[in-house]
């Protein structure tokens, strides 16, 4: 049973930067393709980027050239590194395995 637990999330002035974080349980994190979404209250969840267990990466058109995605297997860990924060990138992080598990989310505010 994979376990997947996010952090790393706050409140943010427009412009500033978080770094998010998702640590997981067992053994074979190294081959699974990662991913993160998110959800506004009443909306539908998001797909954000995903990495590839080869570390191959691909982003949705909202935040191309702003976020970026990495993993660190020995930590069994995957990061979202956010930069130019916009207000409409509020919403709770979730990331993802692509064998469906899901972590609890992180909420991330973009206000000023």
């Amino acid at each position: 049973q994979v376990q997947l637990v996010e952090s790393g999330g706050g409140l943010v002035q427009p412009g500033g930067s978080l770094r998010l974080s998702c640590a997981a349980s067992g053994s074979d994190f190294s081959r699974y393709r990662m991913a993160w979404y998110r959800q506004v209250p009443g909306n539908q969840r998001e797909w954000v980027a995903f990495i590839q267990p080869n570390a191959n990466t691909l982003y949705s058109s909202a935040v191309t050239g702003r976020f970026t995605i990495s993993r660190d297997n020995a930590k069994n860990t995957v990061y979202l590194q956010m930069t130019s924060l916009k207000p409409e990138d509020t919403a709770v992080y979730y990331c993802n395995t692509d064998f469906g598990h899901w972590g609890q989310g992180t909420q991330v505010t973009v206000s000023s």
